[in-house]
């Protein structure tokens, strides 16, 4: 009698390999995945870094320690910094704007009269990061008590009190005589629409107020 031979019957194998063939383009999906999951995150992680160079949480302390102590959310300080000075403490504008918030010596001197200060501080001291982020604050205070609307109040940090009044008297710029409707400088149109997205992108990029 023939021995009974065991080899596999070729239907078997052929199932046997498609089985296979299934687990490797499984295999490979999972891979591909992985490595588009690993792709996405390094992208991911690039991007936030880039974003966090471009919008620096510097002079945070400062920030913060003033902001509280005048009632100012940190997001907007950030923000205003950010476009007056890009953070270069030492930068001085073509209106001898100085420092960190940008401030002018009249309005440094004016706002010293107001805090009625016993003695007055050298304009030289804008340049102290501390001394310009205070009275940057003390100054957005004083506007806030003049002008409660966000944007009004920007558009007098950036254009003066005395613009910002004669335009609240004006129909073509303001309907209630407190907030602006349209602003005729274009730079500081561009001021006030600018500030609130530079804030938004604080608040979402270092979850801060």
């Amino acid at each position: 009698m023939d021995s009974i031979k065991t080899g596999s019957r070729p239907e078997q194998s052929d199932a046997k390999d498609k089985t296979r063939a299934r687990k490797l383009s499984f295999f490979k999906v999972a891979v591909l995945l992985a490595a588009l999951a690993a792709a996405t995150g390094l992208l991911r992680l690039g991007f936030i870094r880039f974003m966090k160079a471009a919008y620096p949480l510097e002079y945070s302390d400062l920030v913060n320690k003033y902001s509280e102590q005048y009632g100012f959310e940190p997001s907007l300080i950030f923000a205003l910094i950010h476009t007056e000075s890009g953070f270069d403490h030492q930068a001085v504008s073509h209106k001898k704007a100085i420092g960190l918030m940008q401030i002018t010596e009249d309005t440094f001197e004016w706002a010293q009269f107001r805090f009625s200060e016993k003695e007055a501080l050298p304009v030289e001291m804008l340049y102290d990061p501390e001394t310009n982020i205070h009275y940057g604050i003390r100054i957005l205070s004083l506007l806030k008590e003049e002008f409660e609307d966000t944007k009004t109040m920007l558009a007098a940090y950036n254009a003066g009190v005395g613009n910002v009044r004669r335009w609240l008297k004006t129909p073509e710029y303001s309907d209630d005589g407190a907030s602006l409707k349209s602003i005729p400088y274009e730079e500081t149109s561009n001021y006030v629409s600018k500030i609130p997205k530079t804030k938004s992108i604080y608040r979402k990029l270092y979850d801060i107020e």
